[in-house]
């Protein structure tokens, strides 16, 4: 059923769902569930599978499905009903805690995240197990979704668990984007970076993948573990020069990156080819289509689609929606739309995630730039979970530094310590969905009553 949303004009006259601060709130919240009903991983997968199916194992042969990711359950379901029956399977789920629940007939592992842990390190030698002992007869079909890199975790030779994760919190508060991070994480792997379709060699491997990175780059989704590398050995070494992450990375892991032998690298995008020959990968869902139904749902009045496929720093992003909300003009009912995701650099302690803290920015730089009239703004990440929180982002109004500076909250001396979290929760703004089982992104609204 087409999503559509009752608005005040369809309302008895005299009342209208624009005018306070809390139908706008509640406007900005539907219109975000509305994106994430897109991505539903279950309806996504089952369209494309009905679409471009994966081949049959030969006679004799049997099927390896390997889920992982936020949305790895949802998507196995639809995956083990979509089989012919009394056909031979071999099943397993990786995930997050938030989104584990047993599937009849598969084994389901919850594992770490955004840190991996020794849960990820368990999943991974199982899934290994299992593609090293498919064979030329059998069919492998990879269910791929955005949290792959952290739940999925096989380092390489000479790299403990340890520092492994030692090397992933280290990127994390460096200020990279995804795909960065994942370019450095596919080198220090067994699973990314193609590894995936090279352990299972040589049964084919159609991948079916739930895009969380701008640009739907998907060596880059769970760092490509059926697509490539997303650079070649002497770029990384370049790059890593540039981030300046020499003396900041674990010794063994910059040993590694330093002496790491090249691999055919590959970037692909919205196709179904890839550098691994024997794998066929398809882009089922991605951030754009769930910012496309919002446009599409209908609220009563203009949804601009200010931009796709950002990747910015949470600072400049924040500048860059104010600029956009400050020209709209006071009085008319109108929205923005954005899709991507930021980066934080972390300078401090405090408890919070990117979401919270473009929320927090943008409140702040409202105030600076006196952006007047009834509005709100709405960050979140469209998994429900931002950061280390169980919370998926913020809503915040014109009235939220208020209530933050009313309950002796100082704000702007909270986002020098990156602690967003206490601040929303002192003003009442934090957006709890819980895990929504799938994940593309974060969105952002922003609404003028």
């Amino acid at each position: 059923m087409e999503d559509r949303i009752v608005t005040g004009n369809e309302m008895p006259m005299g009342l209208s769902a624009y005018t306070a601060i809390t139908e706008l709130r509640a406007l900005a919240r539907e219109l975000f569930m509305v994106g994430v009903r897109a991505a539903e991983p279950g309806r996504a997968l089952a369209a494309a599978w009905d679409k471009e199916p994966p081949p049959e194992p030969a006679a004799g042969g049997r099927y390896h499905i390997i889920a992982f990711g936020k949305a790895a359950v949802a998507m196995l379901e639809v995956a083990l009903n979509r089989l012919p029956v009394r056909r031979d399977v071999e099943a397993i789920a990786v995930t997050n805690d938030e989104n584990y629940r047993v599937v009849p007939g598969a084994r389901v592992h919850a594992a770490g995240h955004p840190v991996p842990d020794r849960r990820s390190l368990n999943a991974a030698n199982d899934v290994i197990a299992q593609l090293e002992a498919a064979g030329p007869k059998d069919v492998v079909v990879a269910l791929v979704s955005g949290g792959g890199s952290a739940l999925l975790t096989a380092p390489v030779d000479g790299l403990t668990l340890d520092q492994k994760s030692a090397t992933t919190e280290c990127l994390l508060r460096t200020g990279l984007d995804i795909s960065a991070i994942n370019a450095v994480r596919q080198h220090l792997s067994r699973l990314k970076g193609g590894g995936m379709g090279r352990l299972a060699q040589p049964a084919p491997v159609t991948a079916y993948i739930l895009s969380d990175v701008p640009d739907d780059c998907l060596a880059a989704v769970a760092s490509g573990p059926t697509v490539g590398r997303s650079l070649s050995t002497r770029m990384l070494r370049k790059r890593l020069v540039e981030w300046d992450l020499s003396g900041r990375l674990p010794d063994a892991a910059w040993r590694i990156l330093m002496k790491d032998n090249d691999m055919e690298t590959g970037v692909t995008t919205r196709s179904s080819g890839s550098t691994c020959p024997n794998c066929r990968n398809i882009l089922i869902g991605s951030n754009r289509m769930s910012l496309d139904a919002i446009q599409a749902s209908r609220p009563g009045f203009p949804i601009g689609l200010a931009e796709t496929g950002y990747s910015l720093d949470v600072n400049a992003a924040a500048e860059r929606m104010l600029a956009d909300a400050a020209r709209l003009a006071t009085g008319e009912r109108q929205a923005l739309i954005y899709g991507g995701e930021t980066h934080v650099t972390v300078r401090g302690t405090g408890l919070g995630g990117r979401n919270q803290e473009l929320a927090l920015r943008f409140a702040l730089g409202a105030r600076t730039r006196r952006i007047g009239g009834d509005w709100v703004f709405l960050s979140g990440g469209t998994d429900g979970r931002d950061g280390p929180t169980d919370s998926a982002g913020a809503i915040v109004d014109p009235g939220s530094l208020h209530r933050m500076e009313a309950a002796s909250k100082d704000p702007v001396r909270m986002l020098t310590t990156n602690d967003s979290y206490p601040a929303l929760a002192a003003s009442d703004d934090h957006l709890f969905t819980g895990g929504t089982g799938t994940n593309v992104a974060d969105i952002q609204i922003f609404l003028r009553g």
